[in-house]
């Protein structure tokens, strides 16, 4: 079997689908590798360190996809809308593509896919269970974005995030507020507590409040009756306006009384609730900061421009940011790569293809087969 990897083409994606390090376990498992040249180079890998593990490096472009059996992305056609569909010529029936395919959100990206006849398997649906959690790429990048909206949030905000005692006195330490506590709540919590802020962090399942104080945060306890607020995939299930319209009346005092705000509230396939109003942002003090990772499905805040970055009227910073994975390649590309490996080494036995239909994993993940886009109940 030959697994493909090309230069993603994605306007500034800089995450490679392999880094040289999973090269020797693909081949355990019957894979060859053949790359694009420069395809690992905006990551921080060079052709070398892939032809030292083993892989075949070609110039052409055209070469990899008509060598492969399995191509694989970071952002396949749909999660690339505006390169993806330049692929689609390239791809033959009884191909196997793998990686981000934004199925749920573009679904005449997915059509177009289907009709090429490849048998496609959509990495952001992976099942979050314990039996599914090496591949679940979805987790990695958000753990990344977590990290990098908290450093982002620090360089912004014109004070320091720790409490400082010195001879010139004493620093009061930033007050961060984390909206959503998925993974990448999660981490940009554990690293603006690294960083010494104080935070608090507000979910709508009650479940996660141990996680939140285990990592030295104050879950902030809003009187909500959430129901079932978390599919059975473990994603958080979209809640009506009426709860979200409360929802912002609770939270008007922590935002206000905060410097930071980190929103990550997503829900998978719609778009993000609006959850900081503009009245919120304009009773927070100035210089405060707002970080919504949530702009690529429109924003939690009322107020974000997905891509940009603003300052209000008030003098509060609005970051919009796309892609955070991808502004830390070189371990984003690590943590995806393992997740894409594991996936591939579960899905082939024996150099064929093995499509249960009672495993959970293909099931969810396999979006088109044979033509067809495959429906999900």
């Amino acid at each position: 079997m030959i697994a493909g990897v090309v230069r993603e083409s994605y306007p500034g994606e800089r995450r490679v689908a392999l880094v040289p390090a999973a090269l020797p376990a693909l081949k355990k498992a019957g894979f060859e590798v053949v790359l694009e040249e420069g395809a690992g180079q905006a990551a921080g890998y060079a052709d070398g360190e892939y032809r030292d593990k083993g892989a075949r490096l070609v110039a052409s472009r055209l070469e990899v996809f008509t060598s492969a059996d399995v191509m694989l992305f970071v952002r396949g056609p749909g999660a690339n809308p505006d390169r993806g569909a330049d692929d689609l010529p390239f791809l033959r029936s009884g191909q196997v593509v793998a990686g981000f395919l934004e199925p749920l959100s573009a679904p005449d990206s997915l059509q177009a896919l289907a009709r090429t006849g490849v048998t496609a398997f959509a990495l952001e649906q992976i099942p979050r269970t314990t039996r599914a959690q090496a591949m679940d790429a979805l987790s990695s990048m958000a753990t990344v974005a977590g990290y990098k909206a908290a450093l982002l949030a620090a360089d912004h905000l014109p004070r320091m995030f720790p409490m400082l005692m010195t001879a010139a006195g004493t620093v009061a330490p930033a007050h961060v507020f984390v909206v959503g506590a998925g993974v990448a709540g999660l981490q940009a919590i554990a690293t603006a507590r690294r960083l010494g802020a104080v935070v608090q962090a507000y979910d709508v399942r009650p479940a996660v409040k141990e996680q939140i104080q285990s990592l030295g945060a104050r879950f902030v306890e809003l009187p909500l009756e959430a129901g079932e607020a978390e599919t059975s995939g473990g994603y958080a299930r979209v809640m009506d306006e009426e709860f979200y319209r409360r929802q912002r009346e609770m939270m008007e005092k922590v935002v206000a009384d905060s410097q930071a705000v980190i929103t990550t509230a997503a829900v998978p396939g719609k778009p993000a609730p609006k959850l900081i109003t503009a009245d919120m942002v304009s009773a927070m003090e100035p210089g405060s900061v707002v970080v919504d990772l949530a702009a690529e499905r429109g924003g939690n805040c009322e107020l974000t421009v997905p891509g940009q970055t603003f300052v209000t009227e008030n003098g509060v910073t609005i970051m919009g940011p796309l892609n955070l994975a991808s502004t830390v390649p070189y371990h984003a590309s690590q943590m995806y790569s393992r997740n894409l490996t594991t996936f591939l080494t579960h899905i082939y036995k024996n150099g064929q293809l093995q499509l249960e239909a009672d495993d959970p994993i293909i099931r969810e993940t396999m979006v088109t087969r044979g033509g067809e886009v495959i429906p999900k109940t």
